[in-house]
């Protein structure tokens, strides 16, 4: 049996979106993919915005363009790798996420570039990322 980790999913969320609540959403729901193959292997599957973007809008932000959002985003990301386990870094330019690996990195957290390097992750053909 696989020890069950907490495993932040990072990736681009506002790169190259301009902000477009579309494009946002569309990045969202990509990082959301890998969610259930890594619950299905006994993890727990993290992302940064599940937890920011709620703060934001309880602060009243109702555009990315807030100086609040800079004060939650990045922030709450390195909030959560103070109790993450590891890090699935998912493809994708992304200054974030680049500074999640980093931070992982730093802290001695293990970083994975794929699904398939997650424990006791077994990929089925519904699993893949798009």
């Amino acid at each position: 049996m696989t020890k069950s980790l907490m495993i932040l999913i990072a990736g681009p969320y506002r790169s190259g979106t301009g902000d477009d609540p579309v494009l946002l959403r569309r990045n969202l729901t990509r990082l959301e993919q890998v969610a259930w193959p890594i619950f299905k292997a006994g993890h727990l599957p993290m992302i940064g915005e599940w937890v920011a973007l709620p703060v934001l809008e309880s602060a009243g932000v109702e555009d990315l363009s807030d100086p609040i959002a800079g004060q939650v985003m990045y922030p709450a990301a390195e909030r959560l790798l103070q109790r993450c386990d590891a890090v699935l870094r998912l493809a994708g330019e992304s200054r974030g996420a680049d500074q999640d690996v980093a931070i992982a990195l730093d802290r001695g957290i293990p970083v994975y570039y794929s699904l398939d390097q997650v424990p006791g992750v077994a990929l089925t053909q519904t699993d893949t990322i798009q």
